[in-house]
C-alpha cells in the first residue's frame, strides 16, 4: 500500500473512530421523532401546506433496520410524538401558525395524521408527547433518560432541521451526547437538512451512517 492509500485509510479510520468509542464507552439509547403520517404521507399535513414529504418516507427502510439492531443489542428505543393541539401548543407555537396563514391541524390525537408512520414501537417502550419542537418540553423526556442513566442519545426520524434539530441541540446543553443517524433522518428541504447535519459536525456531536452505528453496537 503506498503513502497515499495508507494515509487516506488511516484518516477514514479515524474519522469513524468517535461514534463506535463513544457507543462503547457510554449507554445510549435510539430516539425515533415525529414518524407520523401528517409528517410523511403523500396527503399528510406537510403535503398539504405544499412541502415534500417523500424524504421522510424514503428513510423507513434504514430506520427499520437500525431499529431492530436497537432492540437485537438491548439498546432503549424511545419514541417522541407530535400532539399539536392548539389548545395545547405555546402561545409562540400557534402565531407562526397563524402567521403562516396555516389552518389545517397538525398531529391531532384520534386523527389519521397523528397515527404513526412506517415504524412501530414495540411493547414496553415508552413514547413521549410533546407539544412544540423539542421532546425536552415534556419534562418526562429527561427525567427519563437520567433515571435509566442514558449517556448518548442517537437521533432519528423527522424533519431534520426542525424537531430533531431542536432536541439535539437541547440535549448537548443538557450535557447528553449527541449522534444523528444520517440516513435515517430526513426533511422537506434537502437544504435545511444538510445545514442541520453540518451544524452538528461542526459543533455538537457525531453524524454517521446508520450502518456504523450497528457495527459499534455489536462491537
Amino acid at each position: 500500500m503506498n503513502q497515499v492509500a495508507t494515509q487516506s485509510k488511516l484518516a477514514g479510520e479515524k474519522a469513524a473512530s468517535p461514534v463506535k468509542k463513544l457507543l462503547n464507552e457510554t449507554r445510549s439509547a435510539l430516539v425515533v421523532i415525529d414518524m407520523q403520517v401528517d409528517f410523511c404521507a403523500e396527503d399528510g399535513f406537510v403535503a398539504s401546506i405544499g412541502l415534500d414529504p417523500a424524504p421522510c418516507r424514503e428513510i423507513v427502510p434504514n430506520l427499520q433496520a437500525l431499529i431492530e439492531s436497537a432492540r437485537q443489542q438491548r439498546t432503549p428505543v424511545l419514541w417522541v410524538q407530535a400532539n399539536y393541539d392548539d389548545a395545547l401548543v405555546p402561545p409562540t407555537f400557534r402565531r407562526r401558525k397563524e402567521v403562516a396563514g396555516i389552518e389545517r391541524d397538525c398531529c391531532i390525537p384520534g386523527t389519521e395524521g397523528f397515527k404513526p408512520f412506517g415504524v412501530y414501537p414495540a411493547d414496553g417502550e415508552p413514547c413521549f408527547i410533546k407539544h412544540s419542537y423539542s421532546a425536552f418540553t415534556n419534562p418526562d423526556f429527561e427525567k427519563h433518560l437520567r433515571e435509566q442513566k442514558i449517556e448518548t442519545l442517537i437521533f432519528a426520524g423527522v424533519q431534520t432541521n426542525v424537531c430533531v434539530e431542536a432536541t439535539l441541540r437541547e440535549a448537548f446543553n443538557l450535557g447528553f451526547h449527541v449522534v444523528v443517524a444520517e440516513d435515517c433522518v430526513a426533511s422537506h428541504s434537502p437544504l435545511l437538512h444538510d445545514s442541520t447535519l453540518q451544524n452538528v459536525r461542526a459543533l455538537i456531536g457525531c453524524v454517521s451512517p446508520s450502518n456504523e452505528i450497528e457495527e459499534a453496537w455489536g462491537a
